[in-house]
């Protein structure tokens, strides 16, 4: 897994993380679509997603979702799927605890692909933009230990096992 992160702040979303993160994946980009779409493992790849509520990887479907970051505080929000484009790209709004977006976009690489997540994320309820304001640092650190976690842990629960078949 590599990880290439960018930070910054969106100008339209007060204290908004806005990211561009690449995880260089061992399986083709189809590969990778197969498993991602099969939505009723994510539970069993990522322990600290605590409630998830989805029908599948469709556009026009909405997911509930509560994840437990190491913080003393669990985040709850919906993702929105605005935009799928088999086995190439995602497109989703997210709202509730943070609000904003994020894509994901599957790109071939030698005898692999490259995941590019690329979000821009905001605190949507006063505690967090307490936290936000006062310990940048600390939202910083939950937001990307979510998505380096869970990169680090779908493949080790998701591709791996499937490199053995």
């Amino acid at each position: 897994m590599h990880r290439r992160g960018r930070g910054g702040v969106s100008s339209s979303l007060p204290g908004a993380i806005t990211t561009e993160h690449r995880y260089e994946l061992p399986v083709d980009r189809q590969a990778v679509w197969d498993l991602i779409t099969g939505v009723d493992d994510y539970r069993r790849w990522w322990a600290w997603l605590r409630v998830f509520d989805a029908t599948g990887l469709v556009a026009g479907a909405s997911w509930r979702c509560e994840v437990q970051p190491p913080l003393p505080y669990p985040v709850r929000f919906r993702v929105d799927i605005e935009c799928t484009e088999p086995p190439a790209e995602v497109r989703a709004r997210v709202s509730g605890d943070v609000v904003g977006w994020a894509t994901l976009r599957l790109e071939e690489q030698g005898d692999g692909c490259v995941a590019c997540l690329s979000s821009s994320l905001a605190p949507g309820n006063s505690t967090l933009r307490l936290v936000s304001r006062l310990a940048k640092p600390v939202a910083r650190f939950g937001h990307d230990w979510v998505l380096d976690s869970g990169a680090r842990q779908f493949i080790a629960r998701a591709i791996t096992p499937t490199l053995a078949e």
